[in-house]
């Protein structure tokens, strides 16, 4: 391989990394809206906006939510491993 292949394909790898990168900000950003959306409309449903008050969240419903992310995301960096068995581990 000689030079110019190789800096092809560090741009290459680059540009799909900054890819990967700005999809992932972008979903990221659409579920928040999603998620801040549903729990607005929750405590509306219930009234509690109406009053004045906004709905407390225990620690034990946000530790909840913190342990179900930090799975979420291990789950989807473990898609960028290759498999046990892909010929692509092997060099």
């Amino acid at each position: 391989m000689n030079n110019s292949e190789n800096g092809n394909t560090k741009e290459s790898l680059q540009e799909r990394k900054t890819r990967i990168i700005l999809m992932g900000a972008g979903i990221g950003a659409v579920l928040g809206l999603i998620s801040s959306y549903l729990y607005a409309r929750a405590a509306e449903e219930h009234g509690e906006t109406e009053s004045g008050n906004v709905g407390s969240v225990s620690t034990g419903q946000i530790l909840a939510v913190l342990v179900a992310v930090i799975g979420l995301v291990r789950q989807i960096a473990e898609l960028g491993k290759p498999k046990k068995g892909d010929k692509r581990d092997k060099k």
